[in-house]
C-alpha cells in the first residue's frame, strides 16, 4: 500500500466502530453480520451494516455468501499494508 492509495483504508479505521469490527473479526476470524453485531453491541445491526460496507469498500474486509449469509473477515494482505505504510512512517528520519 502506497501513501497514494492509503487514504480510503485511514479513513475507514478513523472510525472506533469500524476498529471495535475489525478486532472482533481478527480475534474471531470469519463471522456473519448477526455475530458481529452481537458483538458490537453499542450499536444498532443496520449500523453495523453501513460500517462493514464502508470496510469492504477500504478493502479492510472480505465478504463471501454461504446459502443466506454474507461472511466478513479481515483482509490481512490490505491490513499489512496498512501497518507497513505506518511502519515506514515511524521509522522515517
Amino acid at each position: 500500500m502506497s501513501a497514494l492509495d492509503s487514504g480510503p483504508a485511514f479513513e475507514a479505521l478513523a472510525d472506533s466502530t469500524r476498529r471495535t469490527i475489525l478486532s472482533v473479526l481478527a480475534t474471531r476470524g470469519e463471522l456473519p453480520a448477526g455475530a458481529i453485531a452481537a458483538e458490537v453491541a453499542h450499536v444498532g445491526r443496520t449500523s453495523i451494516s453501513s460500517h462493514l460496507r464502508i470496510l469492504r469498500s477500504a478493502g479492510l474486509i472480505n465478504e463471501r455468501r454461504d446459502g443466506r449469509f454474507r461472511m466478513y473477515s479481515v483482509d490481512g494482505d490490505s491490513v499489512h499494508g496498512v501497518v507497513r505504510f505506518l511502519d515506514g512512517l515511524y521509522r522515517a528520519p
